[in-house]
């Protein structure tokens, strides 16, 4: 019997030719309710959407046959990944059939930014022909400031490049071999703000990422400054900006994407020489046909094959293997999250190394958490699956190690991470069940993963114990577990505390403010 689909969200037509050359029987029927959805999905192997459709946990519960999710774009928020894990339901995505659309949306921001295309089109066919008022700036020979430098990022640094603009970029997981690869230059953040005369902005939404053009780093950027984002909304604080704009430090604007969409009404909203597109940045034909093209091909290649591409959700793990691997993957994946909220930049390789029993086992899907946990603070959309590509596609060289002894745990692993300024290593075990650190810097200790914890490196004196419990204190934080790790008395020294509630910026401007302390941090796991 021939694999059912059900097409829930408006597709090419070319989609459906590809079902039925497949020998796949796929049904259109768009625009349910969620009842009625809710009737009919338990009849199907296969399901594609676009953002319309919602396969929520009470679609999912009802399919008690699908078996793979496909959707038409990038964004996923629309399915709910867990649920359908737990289901043992596969959801893929078309990461990249929309690449070049949305980098050029960008590119065509810029120019009508610098030419003032929309403002100088109302007045001339409004008969004033305002010839003097719309002197506009060349692009060329300018500098682009690019804030993400990953696939959208790449293709609009090379059509920049063919501008014979400067290109530079910051993005922590780019290697400085990578941006010399695609002609870029890889810079700081505040480097960036300084030098570059356009700044255009691709990264996804993260708490890292959120307002990183704030009030403050606005105010850094050169006067007369372009801004363009055509990724999330949330990336620029708008009310920053508008003020930016009013007082002409910043020159221009261009937004495809708002904090709040549908943007019925916006802080940036009747600025001079600010450009608003209602979210156009996959909408050409070209785009909407790769991408379901793509979700059709992928979809018919899992429901008669097997063969996964551009899942969501985790690798393949037999079932013998899976009882093994859980609590290591686990670990993978809350250490990996502990050294990519402890390295800021410069990031060139990564080493995972397993030692004792775990060096045994199938490391492929560790590997991936612990990539997925690293590269996941600053680029929220990664998992399991895609963390490897990502981590290719910026250059990071990534390797593994075994050894079938460790000294003192049955299982270690150990992550390595090198950047411009050296290495720095974590090392958990898994003990009675549970992830465990059990080595910073070179200094052991033994600390469960609180879901929120602070990380603080000082020197071993008299009082800071005392002193750094009155801070939390003061500020009604309660501490939940409290572990420390030190080379020796007097020297160098880490506390790692789990916390119920996460330090706020300026309490950890006052902890990094106590005597002997060297850096701290507040970690999300």
């Amino acid at each position: 019997m021939a694999p059912r689909v059900l097409i829930a969200d408006k597709l090419s037509p070319a989609a459906i030719d590809i079902f039925k050359q497949r020998g796949v029987d796929a049904d259109v029927k768009t625009g349910l309710s969620k009842d009625e959805l809710l009737k009919i999905i338990g009849d199907y192997d296969g399901l594609a959407v676009r953002s319309a459709t919602k396969a929520d946990k009470d679609v999912i519960a009802a399919a008690k046959n699908l078996k793979v999710i496909g959707r038409a774009g990038i964004g996923v928020d629309n399915v709910d990944i867990p649920s359908a894990t737990a289901a043992g339901i596969v959801v893929m995505n078309t990461p990249f059939g929309n690449s070049i659309t949305t980098a050029e949306h960008a590119i065509a921001m810029m120019f009508a930014l610098a030419r003032q295309l929309p403002a100088a089109d109302v007045s001339t066919q409004a008969g004033k022909w305002e010839k003097n008022r719309f002197m506009g700036v060349e692009l060329y020979a300018k500098t682009l400031g690019l804030i993400g430098a990953g696939n959208i990022g790449g293709i609009v640094a090379d059509r920049a490049l063919g501008l014979k603009m400067k290109v530079v970029a910051y993005d922590p997981f780019l290697s400085p071999e990578r941006a010399a690869e695609i002609g870029i230059e890889k810079v700081e953040l505040d480097e960036l703000l300084a030098r570059a005369d356009i700044i255009t902005l691709h990264t996804p939404l993260t708490d890292k990422t959120r307002n990183i053009l704030s009030a403050e780093n606005l105010k850094k950027t050169r006067k007369g400054v372009l801004i363009v984002n055509c990724a999330r909304g949330g990336l620029v604080d708008e009310a920053a900006l508008r003020e930016l704009l009013d007082s002409g430090h910043v020159g221009g604007a261009a937004f495809d994407v708002f904090v709040e969409e549908p943007a019925k009404a916006n802080p940036l909203f009747g600025a001079e020489n600010f450009i608003a597109t209602p979210h156009l940045g996959a909408s050409t034909l070209e785009a909407q046909e790769n991408v379901a093209l793509q979700v059709a091909e992928q979809l018919s290649d899992y429901l008669l094959t097997g063969a996964v591409t551009n899942a969501l959700n985790s690798p393949s793990v037999t079932a013998e293997e899976a009882p093994k691997l859980k609590p290591f993957v686990a670990l993978a994946e809350k250490l990996g999250a502990f050294a990519g909220q402890m390295v800021d930049t410069g990031l060139k390789a990564i080493d995972i190394a397993y030692e004792g029993e775990v060096a045994g086992l199938n490391a492929k899907p560790l590997t991936a958490a612990a990539l997925a946990g690293f590269l996941r603070p600053m680029l929220a959309e990664v998992n399991m699956v895609s963390a490897p590509a990502v981590a290719k596609e910026r250059g990071i060289v990534v390797s593994e190690s075994r050894q079938d002894d460790s000294p003192i745990y049955d299982s270690l692993v150990r992550i390595t991470v090198t950047t411009e300024m050296g290495k720095r290593s974590f090392a958990g075990a898994v003990l009675a069940g549970l992830p465990r650190v059990v080595e910073v810097k070179g200094m052991e200790l033994d600390a469960p993963f609180n879901p929120t914890m602070l990380y603080v490196n000082n020197l071993d004196k008299p009082g800071f114990i005392a002193a750094i419990g009155g801070l939390l204190a003061d500020a009604e934080i309660n501490i939940a577990t409290f572990n420390l790790g030190r080379v020796d008395a007097g020297e160098d020294a880490i506390a790692l505390i789990g916390v119920d509630q996460a330090p706020d910026e300026a309490l950890l401007g006052r902890i990094k403010a106590l005597a002997h302390v060297k850096e701290a941090r507040a970690l999300k796991f």
